[in-house]
């Protein structure tokens, strides 16, 4: 009874190291094509995809050793045949990012489009295959379904331009085990700007690769070679996104209802195009508000050409203002923009309520007493009226030191000697057209220096040329 045991299991030993060495020799026979080697891979009671590949037992799988080992570590025996528990410690998932393109709808908004390739490498030893293939990797794509892949999951304000599965990606599986993922995203980011100093801000679009199922003590994503800017295709469009810095992060560690899990964020810093703004927005503003001041150097009574001027100034700004503003973001933070505008529009308005006020002024009727004669400068004549009256008023007094009213003193005609009183004249106000041009002539100083000035401080304030 006991030799007939011992008998049984060494024919069941012999048996199954046949099938072993059997199984082996499919694998890692040379001549086998990529399709062959891979069901063989892939056999379920070799291979599981629920299970993470293991990291601490390299002979995790049917107890084989890595096939780039020689060939006397591949003989095993009985005991390493046994099964193994599933000891694993911590998978890294290299990650890297090819920028292929990016592209904003128009000049002022805030939604980017980034298209990249996503890169995933990691090594799962279970997937192994021998030197004697001359394959240097095996295309598994049509595999995806029965591969184990990370779940990576995009943090992020916005959308996919693409369905949530991939249609475009590749996957490969070398000979020590590594699999390289890679595949296609289009992403439509929401970015954060700073709407007060627009349109001198720079948007900030920032999305994060996160494991959703597994948390960091079995998976930690790592930027490939420690990269902390993304790579840029050599083939890379931009369309209205001029991206001016990139840097790629681990996720700040902040505590989370589901647990700890390991993050990697990407920071794309774009700028907006200074150039265009200035050629549609300020460039005209300033042009519009300097033609109102041309009404400074016409004459008070221009009327229709001051009036025509100012009003035909406000008019266009206003049109242009709003024509711009309507692609803006709703939003009531555009500081820098409200200032703008409700700068410009203050100087265009009193550059007509000057004219207004000088039209008024000069219009003004004068003294009563003085006569004009059509054809003679009206100033002139105000003039020579009040020189002559004054001449006729002149008395000559003797002096005296006696009581005031005391002296007398004969009129020019030589009549009968009168009291003579000490008399002060007031001084007259001037008359109202040289009001009214000085006026001007103050404005064609103060208004320009003000604007001038305004637009120094803004430019510097909002950082235009930073």
């Amino acid at each position: 009874m006991g030799w007939s045991c011992v008998v049984a299991r060494a024919v069941a030993f012999i048996l199954m190291l046949g099938k072993i060495s059997a199984f082996t020799s499919d694998i890692f026979a040379a001549g086998k094509s990529d399709k062959e080697i891979l069901d063989n891979l892939l056999k379920n009671t070799r291979y599981d995809k629920r299970l993470l590949p293991p990291v601490d037992d390299p002979e995790f799988c049917c107890g084989l050793t890595s096939p780039n080992d020689s060939l006397a570590q591949n003989r095993v025996g009985f005991s390493s045949l046994r099964p193994r528990s599933h000891n694993r410690g911590v998978l890294t998932v290299n990650v890297s990012v090819l920028l292929l393109s990016l592209a904003s709808p128009d000049e002022s908004s805030l939604k980017y489009e980034v298209e990249f390739l996503l890169q995933q490498q990691w090594y799962d030893p279970r997937l192994r295959y021998s030197n004697q293939s001359h394959y240097d990797y095996l295309n598994a794509i049509h595999h995806h379904e029965d591969i184990w892949l990370p779940d990576t999951y995009f943090i992020m304000h916005g959308d996919f331009k693409d369905p949530i599965i991939p249609m475009h990606f590749a996957l490969r599986i070398y000979r020590n085990g590594t699999i390289n993922y890679l595949m296609r995203r289009h992403l439509i980011l929401s970015c954060q700007g700073r709407l007060n100093i627009f349109p001198f801000d720079d948007p900030l679009c920032s999305f994060a690769l996160e494991s959703i199922s597994y948390e960091q003590s079995a998976i930690t994503y790592v930027w490939k070679n420690d990269e902390d800017t993304l790579r840029k295709s050599p083939s890379l469009t931009t369309l209205n996104a001029y991206l001016i810095q990139n840097q790629t992060i681990p996720c700040p560690i902040k505590a989370s209802w589901r647990g700890n899990y390991s993050c990697l964020k990407v920071d794309l810093i774009f700028t907006r195009d200074r150039a265009f703004y200035f050629t549609t927005v300020f460039i005209p503003g300033i042009i519009l508000v300097t033609s109102s001041f041309i009404t400074f150097w016409l004459e008070w009574n221009a009327v229709p050409a001051r009036s025509m001027i100012g009003v035909t100034t406000m008019l266009n700004f206003f049109t242009t203002s709003n024509g711009f503003r309507s692609t803006l973001p709703v939003v009531s933070n555009l500081t820098a923009m409200n200032v703008w505008d409700g700068v410009c529009m203050c100087f265009i308005y009193a550059s007509l309520l000057e004219f207004v006020c000088v039209n008024y002024v000069g219009r003004k009727r004068p003294l009563h007493n003085v006569v004009y004669r059509p054809g003679e400068n009206p100033v002139t004549q105000g003039d020579k009226k009040r020189e002559s009256t004054g001449a006729a008023d002149l008395v000559s007094c003797t002096a005296c030191t006696g009581p005031p009213g005391s002296c007398t003193h004969t009129a020019n005609n030589g009549g009968v000697s009168e009291p003579c009183f000490v008399q002060v004249r007031k001084k007259e106000p001037p008359h109202p057209i040289r009001v009214a041009k000085t006026i001007d002539v103050i404005a064609r100083i103060t208004f320009p220096t003000a604007y001038a000035v305004f637009l120094i401080f803004f430019f510097i304030h909002y950082k235009a040329f930073s």
